[in-house]
């Protein structure tokens, strides 16, 4: 299908808003794998013309763009991002909508990193407010968000979540260490020599003589995802670092060691699955041999379905999490564009709703969907500063 775009772009006045919508509707629909690839968009500036190109997405994204970008302001909180924080910014966004009698605030599962890519595109209120995150956001991603003059962000901690390994209920129970979990998926893996090879192991038992001989099948989020950011971090490079000369690496070899302990093998064995967790729980009740990765509140929800794997013997749950026993887990944020607390009707609301006692405290209705909370002292504190930052 082939799209002339220069009536809707003259002279790429409008090009920029009509980006970040068009990049935003590729990422929170079917297409957010293509629109990766080809960075989001199909589209570039010549000079003061634009080149005619294939377009690889639904003719829905270009009329999205016109009806948003006709405007220059809005009444509706926009929030991108995680996958993982997806769900307990709805239930904020659906007690905001409801005590407030306005617009219920918009909530997008983009991923952590096209998350950033959409809210750092500018300041304007045709860009996001709100940008979830299941990391902290990188140096790179604020350097972006400066030279894109988004202003000051605002950074909110919001608690805690798990990285679990699930399997259907029907399948073995898997009890997998670090290292076990590197083995499996690293592209290449250390040898009795000092080296390192393609990855040559196919089932579980080969990774472990104790564990199941079942095909590595595992399904996973893709590298734009905070959640995949966290687990390569946590899980792979903790097991990478039981190898002695692999560990010696991180002081003097950085790119090597990087290299060695974060790359995921590419043959089949890991498959990418985008940002819906939900899909990769359908795929596991489908597929009792597949592993997934996913945050725990996603595990917490379909308990009738899946079941997470003990890691290091320690099973994935509320408690463990919040104590730190549970060896994957990692905080998340959400990130606020400080000029638009003033031009956005409903944000101020918003940021105060996330932070109250009933949605973040340990006994609020964020804590029933999985987020393991903050503790007294470091939400009190989070929660002043917000307010100081925000004037709240």
């Amino acid at each position: 299908m082939i799209f002339l775009l220069s009536p809707v772009f003259p002279n790429c006045v409008s090009y920029n808003c009509n980006r970040t919508v068009i990049e935003r509707f590729c990422l929170s629909h079917t297409l957010r794998g293509e629109a990766g690839i080809i960075g989001f968009l199909p589209l570039t500036c010549l000079g003061e013309n634009l080149k005619m190109m294939k377009v690889t997405f639904l003719a829905t994204a270009l009329a999205a763009s016109v009806i948003a970008c006709g405007a220059n302001a809005r009444d509706q909180v926009q929030v991108v991002g995680s996958s993982t924080v997806f769900p307990f910014a709805t239930a904020v966004a659906e007690k905001v909508g409801k005590l407030s009698g306005g617009k219920t605030p918009v909530v997008e599962s983009t991923g952590t990193g096209g998350g950033f890519k959409l809210f750092c595109s500018g300041g304007g209120d045709n860009t996001p407010d709100v940008a979830n995150a299941s990391r902290a956001i990188k140096s790179s991603e604020m350097d972006q968000c400066a030279s894109n003059k988004a202003g000051e962000i605002i950074e909110v901690k919001i608690g805690y979540d798990g990285i679990v390994l699930a399997n259907a209920r029907s399948a073995p129970q898997l009890n997998l260490s670090l290292k076990d979990i590197y083995l499996a998926l690293a592209k290449e893996v250390p040898d009795s020599e000092g080296k390192t090879i393609p990855n040559p192991y196919k089932t579980w038992k080969d990774v472990n003589g104790s564990l199941p001989a079942i095909k590595i099948e595992v399904i996973g989020p893709p590298p734009t995802s905070g959640t995949r950011d966290a687990f390569v971090e946590l899980a792979m490079e903790g097991g990478c670092k039981t190898f002695p000369w692999v560990k010696a690496l991180a002081d003097d070899y950085k790119d090597a060691f990087v290299k060695t302990c974060h790359s995921v093998r590419e043959d089949g064995a890991f498959i990418e699955a985008g940002e819906n967790d939900n899909l990769i729980v359908q795929k596991l009740t489908a597929n009792p041999d597949a592993v997934g990765i996913f945050g725990y509140s996603f595990l917490e929800q379909n308990t009738d379905k899946v079941k997470g794997a003990h890691v290091e013997n320690v099973e994935p749950s509320f408690e463990n999490i919040s104590s730190g026993a549970y060896k994957i887990s990692r905080p998340l944020f959400f990130y606020v564009k400080a000029a638009h607390l003033d031009s956005i009707p409903g944000l101020r609301p918003y940021l105060t709703e996330f932070t109250s006692e009933r949605a973040w405290g340990p006994e609020g209705y964020l804590a029933e969907k999985g987020l393991i909370p903050l503790d007294e002292k470091e939400r009190a504190k989070v929660r002043n500063e917000t307010a100081a930052a925000a004037k709240l």
